[in-house]
């Protein structure tokens, strides 16, 4: 993706624009591509001059609304895998989710779980 463009440079470029210069005189003159003008002005006329925010989680709201479930699949289990979890939730509640997503939403939350008790420290070697 193609990095943002300064504010400064949106706003030259709209009140060219609303000075009368076309789209295409004042893409030309500011050094940016005839669309992004086009982009610019047609965004403008519908009241918004500045630009949205980039980036962003848009799509953890799905497994966001399980979280309930998720917490119930760890209190009932407590050596439950975030394979298992995935196959529960796909076959339970019909949403499909990587591994990854599960493990970003145990670690956004703080959740953490050992399936094994902690072995006491060895002065003389290392515990695996």
């Amino acid at each position: 993706m193609a990095r943002a463009l300064s504010i400064d440079l949106r706003h030259r470029v709209l009140q060219a624009m609303r000075d009368g210069a076309s789209t295409h005189a004042a893409a030309g003159r500011f050094g940016i591509a005839i669309a992004t003008a086009v982009r610019w002005r047609a965004q403008d006329r519908a009241g918004r001059s500045d630009p949205l925010p980039l980036g962003g989680d848009r799509r953890s709201g799905r497994i966001e609304a399980e979280a309930e479930f998720l917490q119930s699949l760890v209190d009932g289990k407590d050596d439950i895998t975030l394979h298992e979890m995935q196959r529960r939730l796909a076959e339970e509640r019909g949403l499909k989710v990587g591994i990854g997503t599960l493990w970003r939403f145990f670690d956004r939350h703080g959740l953490t779980w050992k399936k094994r008790p902690r072995m006491q420290a060895s002065r003389s070697a290392r515990t695996f």
